[in-house]
């Protein structure tokens, strides 16, 4: 073994070391021995010869191997190098999409949580744990009875041996929430199992809706029912006709009416940041509005509006937030910063609206510049005519116009040549995907160039992370809005 790797080591030098001394021997011959015979010389040249071609010939081969080998280290090092940058690509993506992945789980209008088969909660997003008031320490790890009520673990331990039997279990049952306000909660409950298909936990996912709470004793009422005056009859049959659909949805005019007058209602807004140094530096922020069961996690954020908007009551809603925004305003008087207030479908027909904000703005002496009306592009593709009155009216007020989720449809485009406005809110469906999607940074370079062209400010919605900012900056879209900017927060709370 030892001599064979010797010779391996000694054998690419083999026929130069016998050329060499095959030199130095005929040179001795010639200058200091003479005493070799001439035809002993003649084989030594001719050795020589040979030696020298063999030398020449692993040389070449020793270069050809030597480029073989340089070119696939090259081809090996491009291929790395490629690797390399997928896997940057791959971790990166991975990491985006861990952080949306958490942002919907977050901000699901869902309560989600899972458990293993102890039931032990080992995951809960921020709707679950709210909805128990406690911090996620005092949930990680604890057993469901540890942290929830008998009435809600109940439900659960009812449905755990079906559950772990590998059945998807769907349920309905009436909770009240800790200010006594009752929900009907839609429950499923869905195993999972591992690569041998057996159960290893299961998920929780829990939709609470919100139900009049009158509507537990309906039952009994029903038992004893008021015969209806005759001169109420149309009143009564139309009240019953609402209140089949309020039966549906879980929620009542009557309830929606309580809240709007009883201010149930808390203002948040949310900052829209310039992206261009050259962009105005006015503060603009957009007006949100939950109801306090919302802000207390006790029902999803935003669940309520559409009940809202079921019962033909955005108008009311929207007069609501004008005055609160306007009484808001009046004593913290800011000519630079202006809010940017959401106009619901049905109040774009309402053509007594306008008026209603002249008002407002000179009975408590605030600017029309302060305030900005939001016209979502899909309510103004529906309802044009309206959507023009509505917004030619609220310009010639002083306010400013600005058409939201706009997007690459034929119909948003069409706007752009009828509608008056003052900016434009490019769709964050768009947004989102432009560090991905050719073709949806296309729209948005395409959508931000015919804005200005037609003399209108760009803002993008949903905008995330720095890198789509630095995108915005170089598409030269004008101001950005979205967690990556700013998240949303009470008014009471904004300092001007």
């Amino acid at each position: 073994m030892q001599k064979t790797s010797l010779f391996n080591i000694v054998k690419p030098y083999l026929a130069a070391c016998i050329a060499l001394i095959l030199a130095l021997t005929l040179i001795a011959d010639r200058y200091f021995v003479s005493g070799i015979a001439l035809h002993w010389l003649a084989v030594l040249e001719l050795s020589l010869i040979s030696a020298l071609l063999l030398t020449i010939i692993q040389i070449a081969r020793r270069e050809k191997n030597i480029k073989s080998y340089s070119d696939q280290l090259s081809v090996s090092k491009e291929r790395l190098a490629n690797e390399i940058k997928h896997r940057l690509w791959a971790e990166k993506t991975t990491s985006e999409s861990k952080v949306k992945s958490q942002f919907i789980d977050e901000n699901i209008p869902v309560m989600l949580a899972y458990f293993n088969i102890d039931l032990r909660c080992r995951y809960h997003n921020r709707i679950f744990r709210r909805w128990f008031g406690l911090k996620p320490d005092q949930i990680d790890g604890q057993f469901l009875k540890e942290f929830s009520s008998e009435e809600f673990s109940s439900g659960i331990e009812d449905c755990v041996e079906d559950v772990l039997a590998g059945k998807t279990v769907h349920n309905e049952r009436i909770l009240k929430s800790t200010k006594g306000f009752p929900y009907i909660f839609t429950e499923q409950y869905i195993p999972h199992l591992d690569n041998k298909g057996k159960t290893i936990g299961f998920y929780t996912l829990h939709t609470p809706r919100a139900q009049e709470k009158n509507r537990l004793s309906s039952k009994n009422k029903a038992a004893n029912p008021v015969k209806p005056e005759p001169q109420k009859q149309n009143e009564t049959s139309a009240t019953n006709l609402r209140g089949v659909q309020a039966s549906k949805a879980g929620v009542t005019a009557a309830r929606i009416v309580q809240a709007i007058e009883g201010g149930e209602f808390n203002l948040y807004c949310q900052k829209i940041s310039p992206i261009k140094s050259t962009a105005i530096s006015s503060s603009y922020y957009e007006i949100l509005i939950r109801m306090n069961e919302e802000e207390n996690n006790l029902m999803p954020p935003g669940s309520f509006l559409p009940f809202v908007d079921q019962f033909k009551m955005m108008p009311q809603l929207d007069r609501w937030v004008v005055n609160h925004i306007a009484q808001w305003l009046s004593v913290r008087p800011r000519a630079d910063s202006i809010f940017c207030l959401n106009v619901a479908r049905d109040t774009l027909s309402d053509h007594t609206f306008p008026g209603f904000i002249q008002d407002q703005l000179q009975k408590l002496n605030v600017a029309a510049s302060n305030l900005c009306f939001e016209v979502e592009a899909s309510d103004a593709e529906t309802n044009p005519a309206d959507t023009l009155i509505f917004t030619q009216k609220i310009r010639e007020l002083g306010c400013l116009v600005s058409l939201c989720s706009f997007s690459h449809s034929p119909g948003s485009l069409d706007l752009l040549d009828k509608m008056r406005m003052d900016y434009l809110k490019i769709d964050g469906s768009l947004i989102c995907n432009i560090l991905r999607d050719e073709d949806d940074l296309e729209k948005v370079t395409t959508l931000n160039q015919l804005a200005h062209k037609a003399k209108i400010k760009t803002i993008a919605e949903l905008v995330e992370t720095d890198d789509i900012i630095a995108k915005l900056h170089e598409i030269g879209v004008d101001y950005a809005q979205g967690f990556g900017i700013a998240k949303p927060h009470p008014l009471k709370e904004l300092e001007l």
